[in-house]
């Protein structure tokens, strides 16, 4: 069955659009919001408003781009959350607008489910391996946390998730206390490169189970730096690029441990990450060091297809058409869900 879907993506600042025809990734575009970057993070009305001036011409190039007309379009995907509602609900309303008009189905979709899918993302003549199902996923994204089994591409499962701060979180709010800007995960990854990861030992949480937890980790490092900025109000700009080490190998440490509990005890030897985090240089570096010695077959996205984007929206949408899982045109969005 042949099906060509529109992915729609504006759960946040980045307003996004793909087409996939038969799994195939035919184009991917993203207009970005750099206006939240002066104030330290996402402000939910400018993001809704700048979702409502990208959204047509953003996916205007993406069906250019692609070499296809709206009237080409077997259904339209787009995310229902988790997310910023506001922003969520521009997405929402141009993909039931556009269903109608052109008397085709909607798809709703799961973000995370859909950062995990991403994975599947792939053009036509591309080689790529894909994991087997079922395979065990570390999702890390900003504001999740999670170890997924996934039984088949629609069918999942959590078997362990973050009890308070997700670890993009935790970078972010590190990042804030050593003044750097917003963004400041990608600017943690970069400094890192040329740091001392044992230079600084932060707290670790104790959990139980396969469940995370960042936040202890957090105060430990604010403390830690507090103290030192006491003795030395130049130790901030003198070590950041150990204390940017530091910090995320004791993030990735409590990631990777925990998906290496959560694979011995499940004999999943299929291994996954997805996710926004999952574009940390030093996880998928770490992860595949891990897979080595543990004879795992791991699978990471491509960079570009491990934030935001369109492509896994419209991924997602096309397994759920071909199980034809379709939408009521009176769904409404949802900031968050309690499962994928």
């Amino acid at each position: 069955m042949s099906a060509t879907i529109l992915g729609i993506e504006s759960s946040c600042d980045d307003t996004a659009a793909a087409v996939i025809e038969d799994g195939f990734l035919l184009s991917s575009t993203i207009a970005n919001q750099h206006v939240h970057r002066q104030y330290g993070g996402v402000v939910p009305e400018l993001a809704s408003r700048a979702h409502q001036q990208n959204i047509i011409p953003v996916v205007d190039t993406a069906l250019a781009q692609a070499g296809k007309k709206a009237e080409d379009l077997s259904a339209v995907a787009f995310t229902r959350g988790p997310g910023l509602i506001g922003a969520l609900l521009v997405g929402s309303s141009f993909a039931k607008g556009l269903s109608l008009a052109l008397d085709i189905p909607i798809i709703d979709v799961n973000h995370l489910h859909a950062h995990i899918l991403a994975l599947f993302i792939h053009s036509s003549g591309e080689q790529k391996a894909f994991p087997s199902c079922p395979f065990l996923c570390l999702l890390v994204s900003g504001g999740h946390t999670q170890l997924v089994i996934m039984k088949n591409h629609l069918e999942m499962e959590i078997i362990g998730q973050t009890i308070d701060d997700a670890a993009g979180e935790a970078f972010d709010k590190c990042a804030k206390i050593m003044n750097l800007p917003y963004p400041g995960g990608p600017l943690i990854d970069t400094w890192a490169r040329e740091g001392n990861p044992g230079a600084s030992i932060f707290g670790k949480p104790a959990v139980k189970g396969l469940d995370f937890s960042c936040s202890g980790l957090k105060t430990s490092f604010l403390y830690q730096l507090r103290d030192r900025l006491a003795q030395d109000p130049d130790f901030l700009d003198n070590n950041m690029k150990d204390l940017c080490a530091s910090l995320q190998h004791a993030i990735v440490d409590i990631l990777l441990s925990k998906l290496a509990r959560a694979a011995a005890e499940t004999g999943i030897t299929e291994i996954a990450l997805a996710g926004g985090v999952s574009a940390n240089s030093g996880l998928r570096a770490s992860l595949l060091k891990l897979g080595r010695k543990h004879q795992w077959r791991v699978f990471i996205p491509e960079v570009q297809y491990a934030t935001d984007n369109a492509a896994m929206i419209a991924v997602t949408g096309y397994y759920k058409y071909m199980k034809r899982q379709f939408a009521s045109r009176s769904i409404t969005p949802v900031a968050r869900f309690d499962q994928l």
